[in-house]
């Protein structure tokens, strides 16, 4: 007797089970996943993941993470807005010295008569410079870390704009204060626009740009 003959011999010799046995072992199955419904989420979140595309054909699902360029330019973003944090309450603190202001607009220079009656007004409009200041270096570091390509657009201009600043300033506190924060933005950035972070804010807006059913899976 051949291999073929004996695996036929034994196919007819085992008996296929009843219809009544495969009801009877149904309704043992769906008894024991309503007793404990974790099998069935088990089984349930089994049965999703096999349906998800392999991450190796898609797009990633989650945000992409900003590489160390990135990650150094948002904190030196940060410490600018600590530095301007730092500088108003320098500021505050000597806010009753007059002699400090040195105010000159439209090339008259005001008196220190004048200055005692514009001190609160002046105080008020360089607390609310300095904390939008604040929010515009803290607004900034969290878009580029995002990938907003925007987001170093918007800071090279300003950076351009403190370099006027910085030289247009004679007061030494000025140049001072104007010096420290272009320092700061300088690294910033440079940071910005290196080759690893250009990849970075090209797929960020790439990923931005799919429909949300490419990127997570149907």
């Amino acid at each position: 007797m051949n291999e073929m003959e004996l695996l036929r011999q034994v196919a007819q010799e085992t008996p296929l089970p009843e219809p009544a046995e495969l009801d009877a072992a149904r309704a043992r199955l769906v008894a024991a996943i309503t007793t404990n419904p974790a099998a069935g989420s088990s089984t349930a979140r089994a049965e999703g993941t096999l349906d998800q595309p392999h991450p190796s054909t898609g797009q990633p699902a989650g945000p992409l993470r900003p590489p160390a360029p990135v990650q150094a330019a948002a904190k030196f973003m940060q410490a600018g807005a600590i530095g301007t944090a730092a500088g108003l309450i320098v500021l505050l603190a000597f806010s009753w010295d007059l002699s400090l202001y040195h105010l000159t607009l439209l090339g008259h220079h005001y008196t220190t008569a004048q200055l005692s009656h514009l001190r609160p007004l002046l105080i008020a409009v360089a607390v609310a410079f300095g904390l939008a200041l604040i929010a515009v270096w803290l607004w900034l570091a969290r878009a580029a870390s995002q990938g907003k390509s925007w987001a170093r657009i918007t800071s090279t201009v300003l950076f351009a704009l403190a370099t006027l600043q910085l030289l247009g300033n004679h007061g030494v506190v000025q140049v001072f204060y104007a010096a420290l924060t272009w320092l700061t933005g300088l690294p910033a950035v440079w940071l910005l626009w290196r080759p690893a972070s250009t990849a970075f804010f090209k797929s960020a807006k790439a990923l931005r740009s799919q429909p949300p059913s490419q990127i997570s899976g149907p």
